[in-house]
């Protein structure tokens, strides 16, 4: 439920617009409403931190604007909250209207979607299936330099899951096109939310089958395998591509 901000409140404050969080001295804001001048803006809550309220304003900021990537050295708690609250925000702009008859949507009071009055249509966030896969051969592991990335960075193979597809026809599908290789002993590792922009990443361990390695240059710049001990740059902690990394390394100097 929104409420009209009287300066009183404090909590954690997410503002975001067009799938940017302000970021006041590079910093997730902390402190009293009336502390950051947000004393009549539109906020809702969106969950707790360590009993500490999160609050959501859907609205730009003069400046200061930034990615929830910079946020990625917060607690996994804190980080999904503000990863929830660009999503959040970024929903409730693109549902303004409703889809089917093109009347004026209104925020629910109980539940994070959006509501029409006139045809009793309720839409709600969506999330977007991400697989991701950590392939390891012997004493070494596939990683791959992807088109999008910047610096260098080399990281495991991930995709989204296509309609009617299950999670590990999609590992499968993925790994065969970007890399033109069959894994086997496919396991379930962990997930993790990831608000780039509103993916929920499903991770895997997987082993090497067979096929020589042939990367897709529409979608990676290079691929190989990289024995443990000598690792090229990775992606940062926090992220579940480098939880998968060290996971696989952590395997391969056990034996």
């Amino acid at each position: 439920m929104e409420l009209a901000l009287t300066g009183n409140e404090n909590g954690w404050w997410i503002v975001s617009h067009e799938s940017k969080i302000w970021l006041p001295n590079g910093e997730l804001p902390l402190g009293f409403a009336a502390s950051f001048a947000l004393q009549g803006q539109q906020a809702r809550q969106i969950g707790e931190w360590e009993g500490v309220p999160v609050w959501l304003i859907c609205q730009p900021m003069p400046k200061e604007m930034g990615s929830v990537r910079q946020l990625l050295d917060l607690e996994r708690g804190l980080f999904q909250l503000a990863g929830r609250g660009v999503q959040l925000a970024d929903f409730y702009r693109s549902h303004k209207f409703c889809g089917y008859c093109g009347h004026e949507m209104v925020l629910s009071r109980t539940e994070s979607a959006c509501l029409c009055n006139h045809c009793r249509e309720r839409y709600y966030p969506q999330i977007a299936p991400c697989v991701i896969v950590a392939i390891r051969r012997d004493d070494e592991i596939l990683l791959a330099q992807h088109v999008r990335h910047r610096g260098g960075i080399h990281t495991v193979l991930a995709g989204f899951v296509e309609v009617g597809e299950t999670l590990e026809q999609a590992v499968a599908r993925e790994v065969m096109e970007e890399s033109n290789i069959a894994i086997t002993n496919l396991r379930y590792v962990t997930s993790q939310p990831w608000p780039f922009p509103h993916s929920l990443m499903m991770a895997f361990m997987a082993d090497y089958q067979g096929g020589e390695l042939r990367h897709d240059p529409k979608e990676l710049l290079n691929a190989g395998w990289y024995r443990h001990d000598r690792l090229p740059l990775l992606p940062p902690p926090g992220t579940v591509a480098r939880r998968l990394i060290e996971d696989t390394v952590a395997l391969c100097r056990a034996e």
